[in-house]
């Protein structure tokens, strides 16, 4: 495990998004995690006076469906490199007449609809329940917020993203329902990345490029790959922009309340931890163990 951190800020890429243009002393690392092995290896590099670590969620060639990206090596890969903050860049369908294809969203909520995957770090002799209750860094995503005006972009701020397990499309059935819970994108992929983004105590938020209108809009061909596609060359060409300009707006020592979830939701005495169990969460646990050694002092 690095003892310098190598790279601040993260970006994951998302369908369409496999590298990140303009990155300066570029290299490439594979790193091992206790949850297995990332989607890929981690790019690091400058853009500007900012350490990029960029990764492709579906590694490079699209070959992990969204049901089998091990989320959790991904976000302890990222801590471990010293990133503190993460854009997520993702392919949405539009739930909404306004929302068009084309558009960005900066959702603020989530519904978690999938059933397979893996949303906790702590599956092993710990306890821990982190406030989940506002899943977004609004410090991060303001930071979007300002980049996208400055792009020009249409953007819609705020709004629900009901996560999906995939990976099929939803049936019309399904995307009515999800309607009258008043969604406004639908994805496969932010869940339980999000979730494990809090548990490190990572700053988090998405950028959701509008691909199509789900099922639900009549007036629209069914969802299809190839009409995603079309557009998501578009998406990402303008996404490229935001996230250039956001790299230079982010704060550089974040201190929002994403940056401490952990210190008050760990439900197991310090006494039933066992060795073994110090060392896999090692890296999820250092600032709570340097804080117990602070106080003892």
């Amino acid at each position: 495990m690095p003892t310098t951190p190598q790279a601040d800020i993260a970006i994951i890429g998302g369908s369409g998004l496999y590298q990140m243009e303009g990155l300066q002393d570029i290299r490439e690392v594979r790193v091992s995690t206790p949850f297995g092995r990332p989607s890929d290896r981690i790019i690091l590099g400058t853009m500007g006076k900012r350490r990029l670590a960029f990764l492709a969620r579906h590694g490079r060639g699209h070959k992990i469906a969204p049901t089998f990206i091990n989320y959790r090596a991904n976000m302890y890969a990222l801590k471990s490199l010293g990133v503190s903050q993460v854009f997520s860049v993702s392919a949405v369908g539009s739930m909404k007449e306004k929302i068009h294809p084309g558009h960005l969203v900066l959702p603020d909520q989530f519904i978690d609809r999938t059933t397979q995957r893996m949303s906790t770090f702590f599956d092993q002799g710990i306890v821990a329940h982190v406030s989940f209750a506002e899943p977004i860094c609004s410090t991060l995503s303001s930071t979007l917020k300002k980049a996208c005006k400055q792009v020009g972009v249409t953007t819609h701020v705020g709004g629900t993203y009901v996560c999906i397990e995939g990976p099929q499309f939803s049936t019309k059935a399904e995307s009515q329902l999800y309607r009258q819970w008043g969604v406004d994108i639908i994805g496969m992929t932010n869940i339980p990345e999000a979730k494990l983004a809090r548990e490190a105590e990572l700053c988090y938020a998405t950028l959701a490029l509008v691909t199509d209108f789900d099922c639900w809009h009549e007036t629209e061909e069914a969802v299809s790959v190839g009409a995603i596609l079309d557009i998501m060359k578009t998406n990402v060409e303008v996404a490229q922009k935001v996230l250039k300009l956001a790299l230079q707006l982010a704060p550089t020592a974040p201190s929002c309340e994403c940056q401490t979830a952990l210190e008050h939701a760990m439900v197991t005495s310090p006494k039933a931890i066992t060795p073994t169990m110090k060392k896999r969460y090692q890296l999820l646990l250092k600032r709570q163990h340097t804080q117990t050694k602070t106080r003892k002092r």
